[in-house]
């Protein structure tokens, strides 16, 4: 009976060793694993950095403008006729002055030489008259010639003087509506398309005109900015001596075209939409402006000089203002709070916060904590050429 209750014991014991066994080498597996590669917390990032720099920035405005002639008129002829001959050629440059049309001047010139003669007729009688009233006045002087006769000579006289004189003015007026007959151009500057062929009847009261002259050169543009920058642009005009600068830019390609000064700043802000219209000035030799063309226009205020500067994608903002992840000896990177005074072409202007020579991340923030070391991410060099792809 003894020896099943041995048997059954020596087999207990001997499941539970095995256990312990068992147990012992899993916790030494575990230790070991642990000991041989401890986990960091915060393992090092990969992150773009930049230094920060001192250089002359200028500070200016970006706003959209509309080129527009420096001078724009509508060519009219001031008489009634037929449009004889068209001097210009369309979209030909012309000077001030130079012949653009001429009116069939026949029957004005008419009316020129209608007056000419009447004027001659008169001057005539008023000679003759002239020489009566002297007649009159020695006779009245013997008692030969009542004064009545005397004075109605002299009326004859003043009557015939005032005749000359409406004379003259009729004369004067056929000059001028002669004149008409012949249109030059008021300004220099480019023809537009010709509106009316010659052979046509013309009136003064027509509204479109025989054609349209633009001064491109110099030119103009048009352009707003918001009304929160008004004070800015009204105090540098009144510290500066000297018109601000202008440049104009292709909207597309951002190339520079041209460079200028501002001749307006308008008298009243727009409150419909808020904005105050300016108005700027380009020499334009060559034409790259061209009347209702759209460009981007910088208008320039004053420059910074020796500026901190970072690049723009530098600055984060947070929930109290904005901050950069600046670098310290140690490659270790912490929140730095900044105060951009502006940003501007990719660079924001630094002026609290910062040093020259501090390193800041400027790629790769969304995956930094404060107190995290940073590497350097280089780009992947080039493959050689002429190796297989």
């Amino acid at each position: 009976m003894s020896t099943p209750f041995f048997r059954r014991r020596s087999t207990h014991i001997i499941g539970a060793v095995l256990l312990l066994v068992i147990a012992a080498g899993i916790w030494s597996e575990r230790h070991k694993a642990n000991t041989a590669a401890p986990v960091e917390e915060n393992p090092p990032v990969e992150a773009t950095t930049a230094l920060v720099k001192q250089q002359d920035v200028p500070i200016y405005l970006t706003g959209v403008g509309t080129v527009t002639a420096n001078a724009s008129v509508i060519v009219r002829t001031r008489i009634d006729g037929q449009l004889d001959k068209v001097g210009f050629t369309e979209g030909q440059d012309v000077k001030a002055g130079q012949l653009l049309a001429q009116i069939d001047p026949r029957a004005v010139q008419a009316q020129l030489e209608q007056a000419q003669a009447q004027k001659t007729k008169d001057q005539a009688q008023l000679s003759n008259a002239k020489l009566d009233l002297q007649r009159y006045t020695v006779l009245r002087q013997q008692d030969a010639a009542t004064q009545q006769t005397l004075d109605t000579q002299k009326a004859l006289v003043s009557q015939l003087d005032a005749a000359l004189k409406t004379d003259d003015a009729q004369i004067s007026f056929a000059k001028v509506q002669l004149s008409y007959t012949t249109i030059n151009a008021p300004i220099s500057g480019r023809v537009g398309a010709r509106l009316v062929d010659a052979g046509n009847i013309v009136h003064a009261a027509d509204a479109n005109g025989l054609v349209v002259i633009n001064q491109i050169d110099p030119i103009t543009t048009i352009f707003t900015l918001p009304e929160d920058n008004f004070q800015q642009i009204n105090k540098t005009l009144q510290g500066n001596h000297q018109q601000l600068k202008v440049s104009a830019f292709d909207r597309n390609s951002n190339e520079a075209l041209a460079n200028g000064h501002l001749t307006l700043l308008n008298n009243q802000i727009d409150t419909t939409s808020g904005t105050v219209q300016l108005k700027a000035t380009f020499d334009n030799p060559t034409h790259v402006l061209w009347p209702g063309q759209y460009i981007n226009v910088r208008l320039y205020l004053a420059d910074l000089s020796q500026a901190l500067t970072i690049p723009a994608a530098a600055v984060q903002r947070g929930q109290t203002g904005t901050y950069v992840y600046a670098v310290d000896a140690n490659e270790v990177a912490q929140p730095q709070p900044v105060h951009v005074l502006q940003s501007q072409d990719g660079i924001a202007v630094i002026d609290k916060g910062l040093k020259t020579g501090q390193k800041v991340v400027i790629d790769g923030q969304y995956k930094l904590k404060p107190g995290v070391k940073i590497i350097e991410n280089t780009p992947a060099s080039a493959p050689p050429k002429g190796a297989a792809n």
